[in-house]
């Protein structure tokens, strides 16, 4: 049997109609402003509204009167500058308010792509051959803002896909700014941060140094903040320091959604200030503890329009998310995939630090990496540009079986694959020669032209399943038979010998 790849007619699409109700504040003057001017209307004009508002939206979205109450809490501390009691509000008009500092955000309208594929939880009532999956996508809207959403359904053993019909009553998350954080790895996470972007300040590090307790919760971390800042001497760089503090306390947080959503209406969109401008290429994987225990982690890129963080999205359910940014050196470009379970008892990651190359790293830490191992370079004529991971590896009796995704000519992105040690998986065992998906003539045209990228597959019934992204648009998936893509690795590696 000849080494074949099978395109599978399945397409992903992004929907326009799926909308959040997303908080909208364009500066304290305006909204001050606008707030007045709402005051200002007739008690009739108020009701008028707010009843517009009500029968206008209530089909498309999920309980929209929590949403509007939420948006109008926000405001609370605004209206108690401009000198208003907000709890003498009638409840209509504390609605209406909120309904102005409201927009729908359409998550899907330009994009639905670098999807990756985990083992769903519940295995329960399928028949034999059948796998519950889920896909997480990212999910791209106005202003290139990304989220991650999901798409749940079932894989036969002929590797068809049912995916379920996705709900349209969509809900970002209600989320906790809990975290206990820890004095010293905040510090050390705060100085390397700093120091890479040229804003350290000693000055404002050792003041807040003296600040901080032991452990310390992200409310604490403020009222630290405004100690140290009235303290500190007036200069820039106190300044930018006192807000990476900041920034980099807000990275962590909690979310969960209601138990009453479907998982393909729960969107997981930016809520940290590291995160403003886009969550990247979600890589999930189902790590098993050496215990058995299972967990779902993805590794992701948070942007905020001028630097990244790689951080880490823990689950056991896809009901309750913690959230968590990745410290250490390697934390400082994209493609970070977390090894689905421990080797000799630590756990292990693939990176590409310096943006090129593919590396390894181990920790005793989940979210601490300090030091990497170069691993692959570029070797093939379309991977000479850069290469890195398209998601976990995968476990094989031959070995870790690692998709990688090259660049050549054109910046056409493909996809390869290979094939790395069980017990020592910086050693590869083999790599082959030519890409087993390139863009075709139906995949080059998109958002970026000549791109197929994915973000995780899954092995099944003996078959490799490679869902992926075709131009950043939308997505589909592959299959190739495991046994024969083995057995091509190793001849091809035997023939280089």
């Amino acid at each position: 049997m000849l080494l074949e790849t099978i395109r599978k007619e399945k397409i992903f699409q992004p929907d326009s109609r799926r909308v959040i109700a997303r908080f909208l504040f364009a500066g304290e003057e305006r909204a001050k402003r606008l707030i007045l001017a709402i005051l200002d209307l007739s008690h009739q004009q108020q009701e008028e509204q707010f009843d517009q508002v009500i029968r206008k939206y209530s089909r498309r979205h999920r309980n929209i009167r929590k949403r509007l109450t939420g948006h109008f809490h926000r405001l609370i501390p605004l209206m108690e500058q401009m000198e208003l009691n907000p709890e003498n509000l009638r409840e209509h008009l504390q609605l209406l308010i909120g309904s102005y500092f409201t927009m729908e955000y359409s998550i899907e309208a330009a994009a639905f792509f670098n999807p990756s594929i985990v083992e769903h939880p519940d295995q329960t009532q399928l028949n034999t051959g059948q796998k519950r999956i889920i896909i997480s996508f990212r999910a791209t809207g106005e202003g290139h803002i990304s989220s991650i959403v999901f798409r749940e359904g079932i894989l036969d053993r002929n590797q068809n896909i049912e995916i379920f019909e996705p709900g349209m009553l969509l809900e970002a998350p209600e989320h906790v700014k809990n975290h206990v954080y820890h004095k010293k790895s905040f510090l050390r996470k705060l100085r390397e941060m700093c120091d890479e972007s040229g804003q350290h300040s000693e000055e404002a590090y050792q003041t807040i140094s003296k600040e901080l307790q032991d452990t310390f919760t992200y409310d604490e971390l403020k009222i630290s903040l405004q100690n140290a800042q009235a303290v500190l001497e007036v200069k820039q760089e106190n300044t930018l320091f006192l807000q990476e503090a900041k920034w980099l306390a807000s990275s962590n947080y909690e979310m969960t959604f209601s138990t009453d959503t479907s998982l393909s209406e729960r969107v997981i969109f930016p809520i940290a200030d590291t995160e403003r401008n886009g969550i990247e290429d979600a890589r999930f994987v189902r790590f098993v503890s050496e215990s058995g225990m299972a967990t779902y982690y993805a590794t992701y890129t948070a942007y905020d329009g001028t630097a990244i963080l790689p951080k880490l999205l823990k689950t056991h359910d896809f009901l309750h998310f913690a959230v968590m940014p990745i410290h250490g050196y390697i934390a400082q470009n994209k493609g970070m995939a977390l090894f689905p379970r421990q080797i000799n008892g630590r756990y292990v990651m693939l990176c590409r630090i310096d943006g090129v190359n593919n590396y390894i790293a181990y920790s005793d830490n989940i979210n601490v990496w300090r030091e990497a191992k170069l691993i692959q370079t570029p070797k093939y004529p379309w991977e000479l540009v850069q290469m890195g991971n398209c998601g976990s590896p995968l476990e094989t009796e031959a070995g870790w079986l690692m998709i990688t995704h090259g660049v050549g000519p054109m910046r056409e992105y493909v996809l390869g694959v290979s094939l790395l040690d069980l017990d020592n998986p910086e050693r590869e065992i083999g790599r082959l020669s030519e890409p087993v998906l390139m863009p075709n003539a139906k995949e080059r045209d998109g958002y970026v032209p000549n791109v197929v990228y994915s973000c995780g597959a899954y092995i099944h019934e003996g078959e490799l399943v490679i869902p992926y992204a075709m131009s950043d648009y939308t997505s589909t998936y592959a299959t190739i038979n495991v046994k024969v893509l083995l057995a091509e690795i190793l001849k091809e590696e035997v023939a280089s010998t």
